[in-house]
């Protein structure tokens, strides 16, 4: 239980915050996107095959998940505010690094940069968000950066597609690390957490903190052991495995979606591209309006936080379920809407699992439980190409592939059920030679 929340005060320093961070997402999706757009320039001026870009493709995914637990563990030692700012940096120079490649070499090179650099985007933002907002506005906060990284498919592709049409491929990368150094600046003047903020009135501290904001500060435990009793907590491995099938799924519409169109639907790639935007324009609506504002108004209407968001969270990986839907019609049009309710409904259960962070860890753990949650989703992100790739081929059918996908869902449903339990933090680790006080 939480105490009662302060009346709302005026000025919105919060609110700002949650702005900033939406646009770091939103960015650093650009950054990850511009090389499926550049890739047949590429591959014609470097005389790439198809196993090279498999390559290029690759190279920023696997350092990305790799660190995402060690990256968890150095934000939750060296706060929001540094490790931040080292990422939003790092994001132009993998960039910059790109745009002046001078072959395969170097191209791999700033990926895995990339990988590295972007490791901590959302622990970072997932933890800010936890220092910044009152429980009552964490699902809106969190759907304000989650939704960025939806929206990017809709706005992004074409953007980047124009710069590298009309002025070439190191354009294309160029542009975007501009926009990953001007994030850095914005940044870098903008943020810092709420106790260092001189722009942030004590009325709206007080607001947040008495909302049950997450402590700022460090735990008295070592990283090692921090992360050591976080995997031995059933509520983590029950965020875990289920944000790990949200990730199965929907790494399989990123980036399968149009792949199906195509073979299945027999679109050409443009009209496919088209038609792909259309369930990411969906998902991103549902993201800010069921996975944020429809939880934040639940709550504050006084009904139980812990049913609000697990009844989005099941609900919203339920409507995932849809994608059966789709192996049942030969229709495009028919086919896109039940891509575009499942993918609404994975997009509404998203801001969800993400606040899931900064609410069950204890002190000075929101970041190492953002990485494990993270690594698990990100290595769906390279298991569901293949798996998907593999039944395709194997069958020539994408029905077989959507019912794996159906019954990971399914799994991540009763991970969520049994093992998250209750929403509450995991009590802080006791160190040893400390004695618990004796109970009266």
């Amino acid at each position: 239980m939480t105490s009662p929340t302060p009346t709302r005060p005026r000025g919105g320093r919060r609110w700002r915050i949650g702005g900033l961070l939406g646009i770091g997402v939103l960015v650093n999706y650009f950054d990850r996107i511009n090389l499926s757009v550049a890739a047949p320039q590429l591959q014609q001026e470097f005389g790439l095959d198809a196993s090279d870009m498999g390559l290029l493709f690759s190279g920023f995914f696997w350092t990305y998940a790799l660190l995402q637990i060690p990256t968890g563990v150095v934000l939750d030692r060296f706060g929001v505010t540094r490790i931040g700012r080292l990422g939003a940096f790092l994001w132009g120079v993998a960039s910059t690094i790109t745009a002046l490649a001078s072959g395969f070499g170097g191209i791999l090179l700033a990926r895995a940069i990339l990988g590295v650099a972007e490791a901590p985007g959302f622990p970072v933002s997932s933890k800010a968000t936890g220092y910044w907002f009152p429980r009552r506005e964490r699902a809106m906060a969190t759907a304000i950066f989650d939704a960025a990284a939806k929206f990017s498919n809709v706005i992004g592709v074409p953007l980047i597609a124009l710069a590298v049409v009309h002025l070439g491929w190191r354009w294309g990368f160029g542009i975007t690390a501009a926009l990953s150094f001007a994030y850095f600046a914005a940044f870098y003047l903008i943020y810092r957490d709420p106790s260092a903020d001189p722009k942030l009135t004590r009325e709206e501290r007080d607001y947040i903190v008495g909302g049950g904001a997450q402590p700022e500060g460090t735990s008295t435990e070592s990283a090692v052991g921090m992360l050591g009793y976080l995997l031995r907590q059933k509520k983590v491995w029950g965020l875990t495995i289920g944000f790990a099938a949200y990730g199965y799924t929907f790494y399989l519409f990123l980036t399968w979606l149009p792949g199906y169109l195509v073979q299945t639907m027999h679109m050409s790639i443009l009209k496919s591209a088209g038609y792909a935007a259309i369930p990411w324009l969906c998902a991103t609506v549902a993201d800010l309006i069921v996975g944020g504002w429809l939880i934040d108004h639940l709550i504050a209407k006084g009904h139980d936080e812990t049913k609000v968001r697990k009844g989005v969270l099941l609900g919203g990986m339920a409507c995932g379920l849809a994608v059966f839907g789709a192996t049942t019609t030969t229709d495009p049009a028919v086919a896109i809407a039940w891509i575009s309710l499942a993918l609404s409904g994975l997009a509404a259960a998203a801001p969800v699992g993400w606040s899931l962070p900064s609410l069950i860890a204890p002190k000075g753990g929101t970041g190492t439980v953002g990485g494990i949650m993270n690594f698990a989703n990100n290595l769906m992100g390279g298991v569901a190409p293949i798996v998907t790739g593999y039944i395709v081929g194997g069958s020539g059918s994408f029905g077989n592939a959507f019912a794996v996908a159906g019954v990971v869902l399914l799994v991540g449903m009763a991970s969520f059920t049994f093992l998250l339990g209750k929403i509450e933090a995991v009590p802080e680790p006791v160190r040893e030679g400390v004695l618990k006080p004796l109970a009266h």
